[in-house]
């Protein structure tokens, strides 16, 4: 009789020890202290070269424009121009936006509406908004009408086209499945084509937002009156009259932290909260 051979079960394999990473490396995983790492040396490479090339007038030192920055919020100057800068942006950029959200629907809805679109932004596009200032200045004078003008410009053709891009690159499956539930017109692209297409979208506001950030300050530096007091423009250019360098260079710091401001807090949220969240980004 063969008795039963009792085969002995494989021992399970032991679990992996976990590896502590050292404090350096999870240090260096955070982005924000990367980047802040970034700013730390290019503000000592700014100020290593200030100190030896020895001319305030011409090259303010880090330090001395820190000392003019926070003088100018303390005075409440700085801040009340710029506050009267991101005003005027606001109405031109929400202005910019509801004009490409029109134009690029009726590419996605019409046939006619899809050469108008292609017709306009292959004609107004190339153009720089900075150059219609002199017709802006004709048509609605010195003031806030001229510079929304120009931003409507800055903001609109490259908006659009990136809305219509995205839009035209939905898959024919979720057209499809959006006719089928009887979806048309405004309703079929609020539902289908804007969630669909909504990376295209944000990277459009994105430029459109840079375009006419830069194009306002543009302005202001040439005129620089906006609703009875000047922009961050017309600061800088009033310290460059004053000579003031060091304020110069605080006026140009103020320009790029609202602009990081507004692309890390306002772009960086809507991006989490919309197209990562729905899995379209990593």
């Amino acid at each position: 009789m063969t008795l039963p051979v009792s085969i002995p079960l494989a021992a399970s394999a032991p679990a992996p020890a976990t590896r502590t990473l050292p404090l350096w490396r999870r240090a260096f995983n955070i982005t924000a202290l990367r980047r802040g790492l970034i700013l730390v040396a290019l503000a000592t490479l700014w100020q290593a070269y200030a100190v030896w090339a020895d001319n305030p007038l011409m090259f303010p030192s880090f330090t001395e424009t820190a000392q003019a920055f926070w003088q100018g919020i303390a005075s409440g100057g700085l801040l009340g121009k710029a506050w009267t800068s991101v005003q005027v942006l606001l109405m031109g950029y929400g202005l910019g936006v509801a004009l490409a959200g029109v134009l690029a629907a009726l590419a996605a809805s019409t046939r006619i509406g899809e050469d108008l679109l292609a017709t306009l932004v292959a004609m107004f596009n190339p153009l720089p908004a900075i150059a219609l200032l002199p017709l802006a200045l004709l048509w609605f004078g010195l003031g806030t009408p001229s510079l929304l003008f120009v931003l409507v410009h800055a903001v609109l053709w490259p908006l659009a086209l990136n809305m219509s891009s995205g839009f035209a690159a939905v898959t024919e499956t979720l057209r499809m499945a959006g006719r089928n539930y009887g979806l048309r017109g405004l309703r079929y692209v609020a539902l289908i084509l804007i969630p669909a297409a909504f990376p295209s979208i944000l990277t459009g506001l994105k430029v459109a937002w840079a375009f006419a950030w830069r194009t306002l300050i543009a302005a202001e530096l040439v005129f620089g009156v906006a609703s009875g007091s000047g922009g961050l423009g017309w600061f800088i250019f009033e310290n460059k009259n004053r000579l003031e360098t060091a304020s110069v260079f605080a006026g140009l710091g103020a320009v790029i932290l609202i602009g990081l401001l507004v692309e890390g807090l306002v772009f960086r949220t809507i991006e989490i909260a919309t197209i990562r969240k729905w899995g379209m980004q990593r």
